[in-house]
């Protein structure tokens, strides 16, 4: 049996991530589906890139197949390593999988570990296909500790490890505390049903946090903008600041200077222990976008009696 090396075929390196991998499988499958495609070969070239895909995309999938990968590149017939036994002599039916990727993933379904030299029980049946798909959440959902609804499609197959369809799933999922954008949540069993008996797949989420209209993210902390008139800057003044969790009343010290932070402690993010991070009310000037001439002679008169020059530390 020869060995595949599913990286070449979606043509990334082994390095490459799962942007990467997506990116490949979508232009390669579009190249070579039957429907469309006139290239030679071409309904062999789509199962192998569905099946690199199907590998590569799984997390489980792909962790298993680099540990045997390092034994099949070598010219000559995969074997694996020592000890190693094919998963295929449970009587497994590949489907639209090749017999390499049956001797792998076929009867214990792609769980367990290829160097368990048969002390698990082997099955016939298959374990379902992983499922990914991104979450967007607001900031303020990751206070809420509610559960959150979701609906994604997962693969349907037949008996015989052909692909019959999709399905809807619904679930409410409640988001963990400390969740960051671009974090993974696994959903265990909740992927595609197994085939013949296997084991459900697993669902994989991918936190993304919604941009909101007036908080900015940095690590736990929240940032916002507070917006002073010159006078309140100057005179000083309280402002009702919104948080994620209701408004507060903001003290701005007199001669007040723009851009400078204030800091709220505990009225940012929680972090995987329950404790929140910082608030900080980021101060601006605004000018006002129009003015009379009373107004700007009472700027005038105010220019004189300041005598203020914010340039001194341009002179020489």
């Amino acid at each position: 049996m020869d060995f595949k090396d599913y990286y070449k075929i979606l043509g990334v390196e082994p390095t490459a991530d799962e942007k990467a991998i997506k990116t490949a499988y979508r232009k390669l499958a579009r190249k070579y589906h039957p429907d469309v495609s006139k290239e030679r070969d071409a309904e062999e070239k789509f199962k192998e890139v569905n099946e690199a895909h199907d590998v590569l995309s799984s997390p489980e999938k792909r962790a298993e197949y680099d540990e045997l990968r390092k034994y099949g590149q070598h010219g000559r017939p995969f074997q694996g390593p020592p000890g190693w036994e094919s998963r295929s002599s449970g009587g497994f039916e590949g489907g639209d999988f090749s017999d390499f990727f049956s001797s792998i993933f076929g009867s214990r379904g792609g769980n367990g570990n290829p160097f368990g030299r048969g002390q698990q029980q082997r099955s016939a049946g298959r374990r379902g296909q992983d499922v990914e798909m991104e979450l967007a959440i607001f900031l303020e959902e990751t206070l809420a500790g509610e559960s959150k609804q979701i609906s994604y499609q997962v693969p349907q197959h037949n008996g015989s490890g052909q692909r019959t369809g999709f399905t809807t799933k619904t679930l409410n999922v409640k988001i963990p505390a400390g969740v960051t954008d671009g974090e993974k949540i696994r959903l265990k069993g909740q992927g595609a049903p197994g085939i013949a008996g296997g084991a459900n797949g697993d669902l994989f989420l991918t936190i993304r946090m919604a941009p909101h209209p007036l908080f900015d993210v940095e690590g736990h902390d929240l940032i916002i903008t507070v917006p002073l008139a010159p006078w309140e800057a100057a005179l000083g003044t309280k402002v009702a600041v919104p948080t994620l969790t209701g408004k507060i009343n903001l003290t701005i010290r007199p001669d007040s200077q723009s851009g400078q932070r204030l800091r709220v402690k505990g009225m940012g993010l929680a972090n995987k222990q329950g404790e929140r991070g910082d608030l900080y009310a980021q101060l601006k000037v605004v000018m006002p976008s129009q003015s009379d001439d009373a107004t700007r002679e009472l700027w005038s008169k105010l220019a004189e009696k300041a005598a203020f020059n914010p340039r001194t530390q341009w002179s020489n």
